[in-house]
C-alpha cells in the first residue's frame, strides 16, 4: 500500500495534487463532474479588490503542445468572492482552500489579503506576482528580488495564515527571487507562473490575441518548469510547488524529484476537465512501477 500524504506549511493534503488557479474557477464549476474532494486541495481563480472583467477577446490561442492565454485576470473582486463564491466552495470542498491574490498596487494586495485572512475555509494565500498578461500589475511586482520581497513582507504583516508567493519565470535569476520572498516571511514559493509568448494569425496577419502577448502554459513550458523547480528547492529552505506542463502521474513524480513538495494542475483542466481527477486514481499504479511507497521520500530526490 503506497502513501501519497503529503504536507504543506504543517496542513497534510491526502495527496500533492492541486488544481492551479485560473484553471479551475471557484471548484464549484467542476464539483458538477466529480467529487473534487479526491484533489489535494485547489487554488481558486485570481482574485483582485475591484471586479474585473479582463482583456478584450480573442485572448485564447493553441499553439503547439500548450496554448497562449490573456484573460487579464477576470474576476468578480474580493467582496463578492468572500460572500457569494466562497459559501459555494463550503458547499462542495470539505478541505482547506488555496486562496490567490492578484493587485495592481501595494495596498490592493495588502487589503485583499486582510480580507481574505478572516475566512476559515481558506487554508493558504497564494500571492501572484507573476502575472504576465495584465499590464502595469501582477508580474511588476515580481521581476527583482527587491520588489517581491517588499510585497511579501507587506502582506506578511496582516495574515497569520501560511503564506505562498507564486512566482514569474520571465526573470533572469528566479533563485534569488525566491530567497528574497523567503527572507521577507513566505511561508513557501510556488512557481511557475505563465512565459511570455504570442502567435501571429496567418489569414489576418496580426497577432492571434488582442493584448498582442499572453501567457504560454501547457506540457511545452513543462521542461522549463522542472529547471525553475529545481533550482528553488536548492536556494530555499521552505517548500517549493511546481507549476508548469503537468498532465499526467508521472509528470507529479517527475516534479517532486526536482524538489517539489506538491504539484498544481493547470492547462490541463482546460484540455480534459477530469485531467486532476485522473492523475489522483493513477498516482498509486505509477508509484508501485517505480518502487515509491511513500511521495515524501522522493521530494528532492533528483539533487
Amino acid at each position: 500500500m503506497v502513501n501519497t500524504r503529503v504536507s504543506l506549511n504543517d496542513i497534510t493534503l491526502d495527496n500533492p495534487v492541486i488544481a492551479a488557479s485560473g484553471t479551475f474557477g471557484y471548484g464549484h464549476e467542476f464539483a458538477e463532474l466529480y467529487d473534487i474532494n479526491c484533489l489535494g486541495t485547489f487554488s481558486f481563480k485570481g482574485t483582485t479588490r475591484e471586479p474585473r472583467y479582463g482583456n478584450p477577446t480573442p485572448r485564447i490561442a493553441e499553439c503547439p503542445s500548450g496554448l497562449i492565454n490573456a484573460i487579464g485576470l477576470q474576476n468578480p473582486g474580493i467582496d463578492k468572492v468572500i460572500g457569494e463564491e466562497i459559501p459555494k466552495i463550503r458547499q462542495c470542498f470539505r478541505k482547506p482552500v488555496i486562496a490567490n491574490i492578484s493587485g495592481f498596487s501595494e495596498d490592493e494586495y495588502v487589503q485583499c489579503v486582510e480580507k481574505i485572512d478572516a475566512c476559515p475555509e481558506v487554508g493558504w494565500i497564494e500571492i501572484n506576482i507573476s502575472c504576465p498578461n495584465v499590464h502595469g500589475g501582477g508580474m511588476a511586482f515580481g521581476t527583482t528580488p527587491e520588489a517581491a520581497a517588499r510585497i511579501t513582507g507587506l502582506v506578511r504583516r496582516v495574515t497569520k495564515k501560511p503564506l505562498w508567493i507564486k512566482l514569474s519565470p520571465n526573470v533572469t535569476d528566479i533563485a534569488a527571487i525566491a530567497r528574497a520572498c523567503e527572507d521577507a516571511g513566505a511561508d513557501a514559493i510556488s512557481l511557475i507562473n505563465t512565459i511570455m509568448g504570442m502567435r501571429i494569425d496567418l489569414k489576418t496577419r496580426r497577432p492571434a490575441v488582442a493584448g498582442i502577448t499572453g501567457g504560454l502554459s501547457g506540457e511545452a513550458i513543462r521542461p522549463v518548469a522542472l529547471r525553475m523547480v529545481y533550482q528553488v528547492y536548492e536556494a530555499v529552505k521552505i517548500p517549493v510547488v511546481g507549476i508548469g506542463g503537468v498532465s499526467c502521474a508521472e509528470d507529479v513524480l517527475e516534479m517532486m524529484l526536482a524538489g517539489a513538495t506538491a504539484v498544481q494542475v493547470g492547462a490541463a483542466n482546460l484540455v480534459n476537465p477530469f485531467a486532476c481527477r485522473d492523475i489522483v486514481r493513477d498516482l498509486p499504479a505509477v508509484m508501485e512501477k517505480y518502487g515509491i511507497t511513500a511521495l515524501t521520500d522522493i521530494i528532492g530526490g533528483a539533487h
